[in-house]
């Protein structure tokens, strides 16, 4: 990737009013790299916060008169929430991309609330017909009290997409604006209330259960979409009705962009279901699991925090290549060296014994798994950044193969790792997690090379 690469790579011309000839006249000029990174700093602030939430629902759901149970349902519940929110989530990434002015604004708002019937279709099916009970014992093994904890919960979770879907509608606007600064204040709102509402259901007696804690996390979500709404209908005004260079006049303007995202992401969905399968062979099965889990979940805290890496590419990549590339390389570095402090000094030892809570045999083999996810931490923030540069070039069914070159590397490295070392036990997961994200970052780094060389032979 070079300069005049980025740059060729531009989308269009801003509308010809004075906030589009603002844009224009700042792309002539360039973009610094504090410019960029007072744009990414939020986004990974609000990322890395979103932690926080479900600590607040999970503190409330730990004083549940059988915590175990309550907890457990509440996991099932969310891990059902996960899939099929997915589709809504990326609402805020075609949002970022496509929205150009108030026609195309319009026209992904008939799609979210298209999205938004069918995601609750969906969700209400699974809650209330004798389907969720059958779906939750055949895929988590749920015995009836585990299932109907997990419906408890369920049942009200289903409508959080509602929200999830209208607060990414909004915030791929502000993000478009570059206001990132509003997403980071409505994800504190949206804290501080969840912290309100968990007092309010611990002081005045309400029963604690699952319903309890989906209730917690629906009403955070409702106020940080209706936050998301106020600041993002003001950005949407200032758009013009429509720009030139703008693609999308209609719903089915939408798809050749949302689609792949869609199914890329489904595809993603299958990593970890093969490594825990796979993880149930090892040489120790309950080590190998809980050790996993441990170092994935310290391991997702601090990778939270770059997984907006993909916005620089989307807003800032054509109007300064160089400079983005000089951001994408430093921050880069980054989640490695965190790794690195947690799983070779003592510092790791801290860490997960007094935060984790891990001890003994599961503090010493986490921290061995931990190892194994440096090139995972190290390839993170490179494999976000081109997956934007897809976006950007409108090129998302770039993503599906990118996503399956991850997977497939993934069952690979499990099916060869569980027949060589089996005594490795969590650290397998990790490996295949490893060699996956090198799979994808290849393909990638692949297809930009071959629109490097195509635009040099096509380039006058």
């Amino acid at each position: 990737m070079d300069a005049s690469e980025g740059n060729a790579a531009s989308t269009g011309t801003p509308a010809a009013s004075p906030a589009g000839l603002a844009r224009l006249s700042a792309e002539k000029r360039g973009v610094s790299a504090a410019r960029i990174l007072k744009f990414f700093l939020p986004l990974g602030l609000s990322a890395s916060l979103v932690t926080l939430s479900h600590v607040i629902i999970n503190g409330t759901l730990a004083r549940a008169p059988q915590p175990e149970l309550v907890i457990a349902g509440y996991a099932i519940a969310q891990s059902i929430f996960m899939f099929t929110e997915r589709p809504a989530v990326l609402i805020r990434q075609t949002s970022s991309a496509l929205v150009r002015d108030r026609t195309s604004f319009r026209a992904l708002g008939r799609l979210t609330f298209g999205l938004i019937a069918l995601i609750v279709l969906i969700g209400s099916i699974i809650a209330f017909t004798p389907l969720g009970p059958a779906l939750i014992r055949w895929v988590f093994g749920a015995d009836d009290r585990l299932a109907a904890s997990a419906l408890n919960a369920y049942g009200v979770v289903v409508f959080v997409s509602v929200f999830s879907a209208l607060r990414c509608l909004y915030h791929g606007v502000l993000i478009r604006e570059r206001n990132t600064k509003w997403l980071t204040l409505g994800m504190l709102i949206r804290l501080a209330v969840m912290y309100a509402a968990s007092v309010i259901i611990l002081e005045t007696g309400v029963p604690v259960n699952g319903a309890a804690g989906a209730f917690i996390f629906l009403i955070g979500m409702a106020t940080e979409a209706a936050f998301g709404y106020f600041e993002g209908r003001l950005s949407v005004r200032k758009l013009p009705e429509r720009d030139p260079a703008s693609t999308v006049a209609r719903v089915r303007d939408i798809f050749p962009f949302y689609r792949p995202l869609v199914l890329s992401s489904f595809i993603a969905v299958l990593v970890a279901p093969a490594i825990n399968v796979v993880l149930g062979k090892t040489a120790n099965m309950n080590l190998a699991i809980a050790s996993y889990a441990v170092a994935s979940s310290v391991t997702n805290l601090m990778l939270s925090f770059f997984s907006y890496s993909h916005q620089m590419a989307l807003q800032f990549f054509h109007q300064d290549s160089r400079t983005t590339l000089r951001v994408i390389g430093a921050i880069s570095i980054v989640p490695p060296v965190l790794v690195i402090i947690l799983a070779f000094t003592p510092a790791g030892y801290w860490v997960l014994r007094l935060v984790v809570g891990a001890e003994g045999q599961l503090l010493a083999e986490s921290l061995a798994v931990l190892k194994f996810f440096l090139p995972h931490a190290a390839l993170f923030a490179w494999v976000d950044f081109c997956q934007g540069l897809m976006m950007l070039r409108n090129q998302t069914n770039i993503l599906i193969k990118s996503q399956g070159a991850n997977v497939l590397t993934v069952i690979a490295a499990l099916s060869v790792a569980i027949a060589a070392v089996p005594e490795w036990n969590g650290r397998i997961g990790a490996l295949a997690m490893s060699a996956g994200y090198a799979a994808e970052l290849t393909v990638l780094l692949a297809v930009l090379r071959i629109f490097r060389k195509r635009r040099q032979l096509t380039t006058p």
